[in-house]
Order: structure tokens, then sequence, then C-alpha cells
């Protein structure tokens, strides 16, 4: 059967994203959803973004969602180049493109990460990258909540849900924590995959692993960070 499969926050985790891929054994007839947060952090976001570019140039079905830190690159790099302010942006970020400063940074990215849709929406879920504020009639139209919001489980409106899981990342949690969320997903309805994985220093707290949750066979895995340098 073909697979639906969520990943967010790989944060500049380039080794730990394919690792992963590969024990998904991700394939063509799969689909991914990527929910934001592909850069900062960790030490390869070039990669990362690189690699996205790839999968899409080989035919690969990958949804790329917009998360805060591709956001607030966005930003940086409208900061030092039309308002010339100095020492924006990551710094392991720069480091991974070799850079002294945003304004060197190619183009591609930039126009990469301006092109990423805020959500995905299907008949099952709806993906996005930090969660919705049900406190709005509609709230998909809040594009910067969708992006940043945390502490939102309050107000669910599950009549507006109609069914629907929501799937997001944004707020790290441990494996324990995603996994018990997960048993209850049925009735809670909302999943957060996002496992720390920039955090490969703490990983006796049950942090530092990227999850993948595969929605067709409602499964969750896990790869431990194996990225060098990580800083954190």
């Amino acid at each position: 059967m073909d697979r639906k499969i969520c990943i967010s926050d790989i944060h500049g985790c380039a080794a730990t994203f394919k690792a992963l891929l590969a024990q998904l054994q991700f394939t063509k007839q799969d689909t991914l959803y990527l929910l934001g947060d592909y850069i900062d952090r960790g030490p390869d976001s070039k990669g990362v973004i690189d690699h996205i570019n790839v999968l899409q140039e080989q035919q690969y079905q990958v949804v790329a969602l917009r998360g805060n830190h591709e956001q607030m690159l966005i930003n940086d790099h409208t900061a030092e180049t039309k308002w010339r302010w100095h020492d924006m942006g990551d710094e392991a970020l720069l480091k991974s493109f070799g850079l002294k400063n945003l304004k060197l940074l190619p183009l591609s990215y930039i126009d990469f990460c301006n092109a990423l849709p805020y959500y995905h929406i299907d008949d099952e879920f709806i993906a996005v990258h930090a969660g919705m504020n049900f406190t709005h009639d509609h709230p998909l139209d809040h594009l910067e909540e969708l992006m940043w919001i945390r502490n939102w489980y309050d107000n669910i409106n599950y009549d507006w849900l109609k069914g629907k899981i929501i799937i997001h990342g944004h707020t790290p949690l441990t494996k324990f924590e995603i996994e018990t969320q997960f048993k209850d997903l049925a009735k809670t309805q909302v999943l957060n995959i996002d496992c720390g994985a920039f955090m490969s220093q703490q990983k006796k707290n049950g942090l530092g692993y990227l999850c993948a949750y595969d929605i067709t066979h409602q499964k969750l895995y896990f790869q431990e960070n194996i990225d060098e340098n990580c800083k954190y």
C-alpha cells in the first residue's frame, strides 16, 4: 500500500534525515509530508534543503510545508539586504553554507522558503508546523499562528475537525511523550511529532531523535541523531 508519512523539525540534521528515510524504506509510491523547520540549530541546514530538492527533482512525492524558522530566514535575509541590518541568521546555518552573512546566501534558498505552503489538508488529516488557534472561526487563515502557536490543545474545535487528525511539530516532546500522545490519538485527534532531533546531547532524556509518523499504517518511527558537530 502507498504510504502517507509525516516528518517535522529536521533542523539541519541532514544525516539523521537521510537515515530515517532509509529506515522507512521510502519509495516513489509513498507521499512524504515535511512539516517545516528544515534549518537552524543542527550542522547542515544546506544539506537538508538540498536533499529535499533532490527528492523532488527525482520525482519522489514530497510535500514540504513552512515552519517558523523558514519564515525567520526570509525575514532575516530581507533585514540584511533591504534594511542593512547586520549579523542576522542562525550561526549554524551560515556555517553550513560557508557564509559570513545572509546577503551572500544564494537566492534559490530564499525562493525555496517563499514557495512553501503553510499547511496541507486532506480527508484524513491536517498537517501544519506549529498548530491551530481554534478561538478563530477560520483557524487556517491565521498564518502566523500556524507557524508559531503553542499551548493550543484546550481550544480544539472537534466539530470543525470533523474526524480529521492534526499532525504538527514545533514544540519538542520526548519519545515517551510522543508515544503516549499517539496512544490517545483516536480520542484527542492531535499528534506532535517533534522529538527535538537537533538535541543530540539529550538522548538520555528522550530527546535527540527525528520522528516519522506513517499515517497509513498508524506507526511511529524514531531515528536517533547521527549528525556530527551538533551544538546542543
